[in-house]
């Protein structure tokens, strides 16, 4: 074992190999809030890269409904559960947030590397702690698919007795979309007997060599997040790719700019953003203001990692979902949460124009500049003052070509008396 240096945790961890990090690095934001579960993402990715025999079961992108659902079943439930195993009460954050090296405090619990060291029942053959899912686990995608809790069971119009308010619903569930998170310190990676998985340098993204893989499934074991796949018609494993010949530009599309994957460019609540950020030496960020990634997770704070406890530092964030308990967002996204929500219900300037972004265009936003419009309405949030105003959010490519440019209020046509009946 190693000792690397994850942001996330705000500390040095143990990993099994040096720390080594990409010259950019393939990173993505989901805004919760906006999801509606339409699963378009999951079958743009299902119809480009898993439509063949032996894949049936392989859903690189995925939704799932939340407190219940998962893929496979109860995924997220079972590493909390083997972590709280390894290491009894001790999986809690202290201090407070930092810089870049910390933003979060400090997580002060084992992660699945530092849990496998000491797990006597795995005797060393565990470089994370994890578990492989039954074929049972992995047979619905959908299952607890909009189903609530918090409601009192038996009770008629048990859900819409009206009175709630934000940030806490009482009977509450949301949409969790799901890819691979392509880590800085991945579990599959790190397991895998025959070195056949691992990141490109020029982007981060984790692949698996198919000329190597045995099939062992180490990596389906160990992965946290359970995005690896087994094709038992190859004896292969698989993983989402990051679709990496769109961010390379290779898309006739994208007229040789860097794109955005399926999943995310066929997003129709446009809940998603994604971008490539560079690293320093350390493996933090290089502070880069203008790019929307950047701001929206190192300023704005908005946007945060999914189980950084796990200790993969996953380049996967989110924005958490606002009338949710925030206990269980703590949980999920970490201690960030509160602050998170907080200035998400009610956002600044800049933070409102920046989330306009979201799913305007297939080509990858490297970096924002702002024109400031007028003031078109002024209320009170949460009782704080809140102003909107109509500013004009501009995007640029890599190599500073506009390729996006809208305002922060969506214009309004009007359709004429003439075609009031047309259809």
């Amino acid at each position: 074992m190693s000792k690397v240096y994850n942001w996330q945790l705000g500390r040095e961890m143990e990993y099994p190999y040096e720390a080594s990090y990409p010259d950019s690095q393939f990173a993505f934001i989901f805004n919760t809030n906006r999801c509606i579960g339409c699963q378009s993402c999951t079958m743009a990715c299902k119809s480009t890269w898993t439509f063949s025999k032996g894949q049936e079961n392989m859903w690189w992108n995925n939704v799932e409904t939340k407190p219940y659902g998962g893929y496979p079943h109860h995924w997220d439930v079972k590493i909390l559960n083997l972590l709280e195993e390894a290491n009894p009460g001790g999986q809690g954050w202290g201090g407070s947030a930092a810089d870049v090296k910390g933003p979060y405090g400090q997580f002060n619990g084992k992660t699945i590397f530092e849990s496998a060291l000491n797990n006597v029942s795995t005797e060393g053959a565990q470089k994370a702690l994890g578990y492989l899912p039954t074929d049972e686990e992995w047979s619905a995608p959908n299952r607890f698919e909009d189903n609530p809790t918090g409601a009192q069971k038996g009770q008629r119009n048990q859900h819409f007795r009206g009175g709630e308010s934000l940030p806490n619903h009482k009977t509450w569930f949301f949409y969790l979309a799901r890819i691979c998170n392509h880590c800085s310190y991945p579990a599959c990676l790190a397991a895998c007997p025959r070195n056949a998985i691992y990141k490109r340098s020029e982007d981060g993204i984790v692949l698996i060599d198919q000329e190597r893989c045995r099939g062992y499934r180490k990596c389906m074991e160990s992965c946290p997040y359970k995005k690896s796949f087994y094709r038992a018609t190859t004896r292969t494993s698989e993983k989402c790719i990051g679709c990496f010949p769109r961010v390379e530009g290779k898309d006739p599309a994208g007229g040789g700019l860097p794109m955005q994957t399926r999943c995310m460019s066929a997003c129709i609540g446009q809940i998603r953003l994604q971008g490539l950020i560079e690293l320093n030496k350390d493996g933090t960020w290089k502070e880069n203001r203008k790019s929307p990634i950047y701001y929206l997770v190192h300023v704005a704070k908005v946007a945060l990692p999914l189980y950084p406890q796990f200790g993969t530092e996953p380049n996967g964030y989110y924005i958490p979902p606002r009338w949710v308990p925030l206990p269980y967002l703590r949980q999920m996204f970490g201690p960030g949460a509160d602050a998170a929500v907080e200035r998400y219900s009610a956002p600044d300037r800049e933070l409102l124009a920046v989330l306009q972004l979201f799913g305007k265009d297939q080509r990858i936003c490297h970096h924002y500049e702002i024109k400031e419009g007028p003031k078109v309405y002024e209320t009170t949030v949460r009782g704080k003052k809140f102003e909107l105003f109509n500013d004009t959010i501009i995007g640029y490519s890599r190599d500073n070509q506009k390729i996006i440019e809208v305002t922060v209020e969506d214009p309004l046509h009007i359709r004429s008396d003439k075609h009031a009946n047309s259809i």
